[in-house]
Parts: C-alpha cells; sequence; structure tokens
C-alpha cells in the first residue's frame, strides 16, 4: 500500500473519530496524476446529497496539460463510492453539530486508488496546543532514549 497524498493538516485541525475507506470515481488522467503526487486534499471535505456523497474542493493538477481536455475541472466534485449504509452513517454524524468529514489521503489498494476519510470534530486552539506539546515532549523523549542506548 503506497500513500501518494496526505492531508497532513487533518491531524493537527481535527480530532479523528472514525475513519471510512471509500472508492472514488476518477478519470484516467486523474488517476495517473495522484500517482505522481499532483493532488492536494488541504481545504477538502466530503458532503452527502441525497444518497450520494462527494468529494468537494479537492484538487487534481491535469497530468499532462498538453494532453487534458480543454474543459478539465480540476476542483469539480467528485462521487465516492460507498455502501447505502455507510452513506448514512456519514450522513447522521454530517447533521450532528460540530462533526465533519475530512479526506485523510490518497492510497493504492491492489491497483485501485482509495481514499481514506474519517468523521471529524474540529479542535480549539487550546487543543491544538495541547496535541502540540506531547508530540514534542514524545520527541524529546525519544531523543534522550535514542543517546542512552
Amino acid at each position: 500500500m503506497t500513500t501518494y497524498v496526505q492531508n497532513k493538516r487533518a491531524h493537527l485541525n481535527f480530532e479523528l473519530l472514525k475513519s471510512f475507506e471509500t472508492g472514488v470515481v476518477l478519470f484516467g488522467y486523474e488517476v495517473k496524476a495522484i500517482r505522481a503526487n499532483q493532488a492536494k486534499l488541504e481545504g477538502s471535505h466530503v458532503i452527502i446529497r441525497g444518497d450520494e456523497a462527494f468529494l468537494v474542493g479537492a484538487n487534481i493538477s491535469a497530468y499532462q496539460p498538453a494532453n487534458t481536455p480543454k474543459n478539465y475541472d480540476g476542483q469539480r466534485a467528485r462521487k465516492l463510492l460507498l455502501s447505502k449504509k455507510e452513506i448514512k452513517e456519514l450522513e447522521r454524524a454530517s447533521e450532528n453539530a460540530g462533526l465533519t468529514l475530512v479526506p485523510l489521503k490518497w492510497y493504492n489498494k491492489g491497483s485501485k486508488i482509495k481514499l481514506a476519510i474519517a468523521i471529524a470534530r474540529g479542535k480549539k486552539k487550546a487543543d491544538k496546543r495541547e496535541s502540540l506539546k506531547k508530540r514534542d515532549t514524545k520527541r524529546e523523549i525519544e531523543r534522550t532514549l535514542k543517546g542512552q542506548f
């Protein structure tokens, strides 16, 4: 399993509650662009319309601009392939106050491109500081233990 693109800000800005693996409806040149790390997940989110889930705000650049169709929109809404049960669970979570659906990373599973999404709760500024402090103290502990052995 190779991770192509990660949403690094998701772990800092959100408390991740539950994650899902989804397939995505993509064009061939979008798949090539993701494999070439020409995609961004920052600022994107998942919405539920009717009985379908869509990825909104993710940018996938043109793999080869000369060979890409003229009307290609890199930020178009992309349909997510989920079961009805999963869509209902995501819909209930998104209707809940303070919860949002955040994409985490593009990766491959076999020959397929998958998207990891999560139900998340936004962190307050104090929570972000606390998580940064925990990460720094963990790093310091690892440095000191590494020097002893």
